[in-house]
């Protein structure tokens, strides 16, 4: 269909890059706030290491590999909020740029409007691979996390039973 002829082309153009702007936002929203729970768990963590004088305690030792797997988190989610920072502003400028094509579509040269429509196309792949690579890091940055509960409940479990034993 001729977007000429189709007045929701112009529209579809800036609106889904709009949505997608929004979604990458609130990612990294949340992967601020998990960023700052790393972080604050990372010192709670460090905080108790400084204060105990025995490191090579089974608690100090425990502590000390949360805190590395801890780090480990940090820098994923970093790397993510990084990714959705990238998407965010690519998002934005391929909706300028199509709102720009949109308004020069009457008077501009084709070799204008072809190279709108180039550096639109690439600031949406870039976003969008932007995206995708902050999704699948917080993938893994959940894995770490999940990971450290499922340790800390074994050796929860492990401490009852022994307890239940005696």
């Amino acid at each position: 269909m001729d977007p000429q002829a189709n007045p929701f082309a112009a529209l579809s153009l800036i609106v889904a890059p709009a949505v997608l702007t929004n979604a990458s936002s609130v990612l990294a929203m949340s992967t601020s706030n998990r960023l700052a729970r790393a972080v604050d768990r990372a010192r709670e963590l460090a905080r108790h290491l400084e204060a105990t004088g025995d490191l090579s305690s089974p608690e100090s030792v425990r502590r000390l590999r949360e805190l590395a797997s801890n780090e480990q988190r940090t820098l994923l989610l970093l790397t993510a909020l990084r990714s959705f920072y990238i998407a965010l502003g690519s998002f934005a400028s391929g909706a300028l740029i199509a709102l720009i094509g949109t308004v020069t579509a009457s008077a501009g040269t084709a070799w204008v409007l072809q190279t709108l429509e180039a550096i639109g196309v690439i600031a949406g792949l870039l976003a969008v691979g932007a995206l995708v690579r902050g999704s699948i890091t917080l993938v893994r940055e959940t894995r770490i996390a999940v990971q450290l509960v499922e340790e800390r409940v074994a050796g929860i479990r492990k401490r009852v039973a022994a307890h239940e034993e005696r």
